[in-house]
């Protein structure tokens, strides 16, 4: 079959791309060429809405006599045909052309693009899967490098990350500096999570689309919350650093909470987190509070400084009292106020609390003080579950944007994720003191320790593992598609186009992948009613 498709690839290249090229490249008197009238048809019946500005992004790419052109018109047969094989054949070459501007004297850059096979059909994927990627990559070209590395689309752990960034750190002058080199770790690591992710999607002539949606889901998450994580320490030694030295006269946790507490991240995710902090022994109570605040103020300025990277923006929202709380507090004050004050949706919202960076056994401490509240020893009361019931409904009616499809929002719809994480919270705080399984901040880890115990059938939970994966795949895409996140469908036609493509579907099926999603979310939205309501 990899050989019966090279022959087609091959013949593609000869018959529709390699006359292109001579349509645009000076030939020598008497040479047969494409008129331009011809050449645009041929490109516009490729799937290019714009031919010729096509036309001129290949003149520009393959005209001339220098090594670089030559090595171009070379590649140039290929790539189109990746290119048209893609929802946006005209992005993908116009970030060809742009990435090439870029390194197309850099020695290196062309060589990769020869001599490493897998290394031009990846860069292809990428450049004309969606707007994400290619942004990612403009803003440092040289990260176009890890295209043809085995093992460069691997996302990289926790450790290791934090050892570059705090390294970075280390070397800055300054804080703005610091946090600057840490937000560049970050800018290229997400790329390299962006580009992993749609090659294991669309797949290469080399290696099939991977298999489990759910893998992909699972190492996305992960890798994004990894970086987040080490990106935060980063912020954090910087602006100590920069005021006191070595030493905060506070000792200092960052507790991930919502999608970052559980490992279950997406692109466009902010970070949700609470602060908690502890006065060194005999330091002031009210110096150490001072400097705290300090801390979280100087962490979030810095992470949000207009740069030619993404900013990371801090939530920290879901503390007590919410926005109108202290931005940190100390141990016995979260204790005072959970003790006295705590909703039941606080300890909902505890569930997925996890220390993610500062210090160690402050964010342990940290846990075992919510643990009481999210896995309650007597279970949940009656009154409880109907506030949380009541909770669901209310957030279903308030927060579903006017004029949204219902069956097609993946967070907030019919079956999404709102609908599958309920019910998981909700098995979680009744039986979460009583079976260690469940005892995690992750969803999928839940459900599947809920099977275990014998408190959700296995049917009921692959139907909402199933929707909540392609929720989440959902909004995956539609960051990548378009830049900027969102929990629907796109609306124009292309970027519908390459969400399905993300999605596995091949063109002119976005109706498929329609109907498949509105399917898959009402089988879950039946087993999320049996489960949450009927219990």
């Amino acid at each position: 079959m990899a050989a019966a498709r090279g022959v087609v690839r091959r013949l593609h290249e000869k018959i529709f791309y390699r006359p292109l090229l001579d349509a645009v490249a000076q030939l020598a008197p008497g040479e047969i060429r494409l008129s331009p009238k011809a050449a645009g048809q041929r490109l516009e019946a490729l799937g290019y809405a714009d031919p010729a500005a096509a036309l001129r992004h290949l003149e520009a790419l393959a005209s001339g006599v220098t090594r670089k052109a030559a090595i171009q018109r070379t590649l140039l047969p290929v790539l189109l045909g990746w290119f048209a094989d893609s929802a946006d054949p005209d992005a993908g070459l116009l970030g060809f052309r742009k990435v090439s501007d870029a390194l197309g004297k850099t020695p290196w850059y062309l060589r990769l693009l020869r001599d490493e096979g897998a290394a031009a059909e990846n860069l292809a994927r990428v450049l004309s899967a969606g707007r994400l990627a290619p942004d990612l990559l403009l803003r440092a070209p040289e990260a176009v490098a890890l295209l043809g590395d085995p093992e460069g689309l691997k996302p990289r752990g926790r450790a290791h990350l934090e050892q570059e960034v705090l390294a970075a750190v280390g070397r800055a002058d300054g804080a703005e500096a610091a946090v600057a080199a840490a937000r560049g770790v970050r800018r290229r690591e997400l790329f390299r999570t962006a580009a992993g992710d749609i090659i294991g999607s669309y797949g290469t002539e080399e290696s099939p689309a991977e298999e489990d949606p759910g893998a992909l889901v699972d190492r996305v998450g992960n890798a994004l919350t990894d970086l987040t994580a080490a990106t935060l320490a980063g912020a954090l030694r910087a602006a100590v650093r920069e005021r006191w030295g070595d030493t905060l006269p506070t000792r200092f946790a960052v507790i991930g909470m919502g999608r970052f507490g559980g490992h279950e991240l997406s692109y466009g995710s902010d970070a949700d987190v609470l602060f908690v902090h502890e006065p060194r022994e005999g330091a002031d109570e009210q110096e150490a509070a001072r400097a705290a605040n300090t801390v979280v103020a100087e962490m979030r300025r810095l992470l949000q400084l207009p740069t030619s990277d993404p900013p990371l923006l801090i939530d920290a929202d879901l503390r007590p009292e919410g926005k109108s709380g202290p931005m940190v507090r100390t141990l016995p004050s979260y204790a005072a106020y959970y003790r006295r004050w705590s909703l039941v949706w606080e300890s909902q919202a505890l569930l997925r609390a996890e220390p993610m960076a500062g210090d160690v056994d402050l964010g342990r401490r940290f846990v075992e003080l919510v643990d009481p509240l999210r896995y309650p020893k007597a279970g949940l009361g009656d009154d409880a579950v109907r506030e949380i019931r009541r909770l669901k409904a209310r957030m279903e009616s308030e927060r579903m944007p006017r004029g949204a499809d219902p069956t097609l929002h993946a967070k907030l719809g019919r079956g999404g994720l709102s609908d599958v994480e309920w019910t998981v919270q909700l098995v979680q705080m009744r039986h979460g003191s009583q079976v260690p399984g469940l005892r995690t901040t992750r969803t999928r880890e839940a459900l599947a320790a809920a099977v275990a115990a014998d408190l959700v059938t296995a049917d009921d939970a692959a139907v909402l593992d199933e929707a909540w994966v392609l929720a989440t795949r959902v909004r995956n895409a539609v960051m990548l598609v378009r830049g900027r996140p969102g929990d629907t469908f796109p609306s124009d036609g292309r970027e519908l186009g390459a969400v399905a493509r993300y999605l596995g579907y091949e063109a002119g099926h976005v109706g498929d992948m329609l109907d498949d999603y509105r399917r898959t979310t009402r089988r879950a939205r039946a087993v999320a009613e049996e489960l949450f309501y009927g219990g």
